[in-house]
């Protein structure tokens, strides 16, 4: 009795160890998959604007004779000749992430926190400011400009395409990267205008997303059906709402770049015989901000449909043509003046 028992009791043992055995190699976690996995969502903590520039400026630093690893001498010599060069402080200090960033992901040091860094990137505030330089507004009399131009002087579906951009982008206030990004299944079309959804933006990584809304105008510059026409004219059901028009006016699959938007804003800008110099993709935006705080719109209202986060950044889209157009308050005290 004893002996089946012990028998029995030891063969239990030995199914448990076996099962025990398989589980154990059935959950055990492949380091190879783990890193894949893990290296993935340290790819996507970074939006793919930042990571092409911090590539760009990389190239850059190594083209100037730099290298990763690299001696804080080394890096602010290179910040030195920079500066010296014209570039905007605002580059110089993205460039230092970009090598920063480099010399982390390479298990270095980074050099970046190094005292001799800091004091000339310090030193290079000082002589040189921190101002940045500021796009043009495209405010209304340079939209309706543009857009006769664009009529004008372009083929039919590269006219229409360029008209339902910088009519949609001045006003949405949409980032470039924003408006190129729209796809088809992003709007929707209501009785009072258009929906657009936003998945995601330069301030909402996260991807909470955002709508933006459209309402019809009045006239033959209205940015609803100025888009409508564009759809139909391209043919577009489905994919990327911008696209690229060849020379012979066929329409691309592909999307447009944000690049390409500021070159469709100043090539407009030309059409109308104005210097494009200091336009770009930023200046519909602008141009948005700018006209709707000369209309009186509180700036909660200007936030909800640009996205910014804060007065003090929705501030620096706002030119100094609006705030020229204040009443004094010394006007409020001698009203009879």
């Amino acid at each position: 009795m004893n002996s089946k028992c012990s028998t029995s009791a030891f063969a239990a043992r030995q199914n448990s160890s076996k099962y025990n055995k398989k589980q154990s190699k059935k959950n055990k976690i492949n380091p190879k998959k783990m890193s894949r996995g893990i290296q993935a969502y340290i790819n996507a903590s970074q939006s793919g604007s930042t990571k092409r520039a911090y590539a760009s400026d990389l190239r850059h630093f190594l083209a100037q004779g730099g290298s990763v690893p690299c001696t804080p001498k080394c890096l602010a010599r290179y910040l030195a000749n920079c500066a010296s060069d014209g570039l905007a402080v605002a580059t110089l200090e993205r460039r230092v992430s970009a090598i920063h960033r480099a010399h982390v992901d390479q298990h270095h040091p980074s050099p970046a926190h190094a005292d001799v860094v800091r004091q000339v990137l310090q030193g290079i505030r000082r002589t040189f400011g921190t101002k940045q330089r500021q796009a043009k507004p495209f405010l209304k009399n340079d939209l309706l400009d543009a857009l006769e131009a664009v009529k004008t002087n372009c083929m039919p579906l590269r006219a229409a395409r360029d008209r339902a951009l910088l009519l949609v982008g001045f006003a949405s206030a949409m980032r470039r990267s924003e408006l190129v990004g729209v796809r088809l299944e992003h709007l929707a079309f209501t009785s009072n205008g258009l929906e657009i959804e936003l998945p995601f933006s330069k301030t909402d990584q996260d991807r909470h997303g955002r709508t933006v809304f459209i309402p019809h105008a009045y006239g033959s510059h209205c940015p609803v059906k100025a888009l409508s026409h564009w759809l139909k004219m391209a043919e577009i059901r489905t994919g990327h709402v911008f696209r690229a028009v060849n020379r012979h006016d066929g329409v691309a699959n592909r999307g447009l770049t944000a690049q390409s938007v500021a070159l469709i804003v100043k090539a407009a800008v030309m059409r109308t015989g104005e210097d494009a110099k200091n336009f770009s993709g930023h200046s519909l935006r602008a141009g948005y901000c700018t006209s709707a705080a000369e209309q009186g719109l509180q700036s909660w209202q200007i936030r909800a449909q640009t996205g910014h986060v804060s007065d003090e950044t929705l501030a620096k889209y706002i030119r100094p043509l609006a705030r020229q157009k204040i009443r004094s308050l010394m006007s409020a005290l001698c009203p009879g003046k």
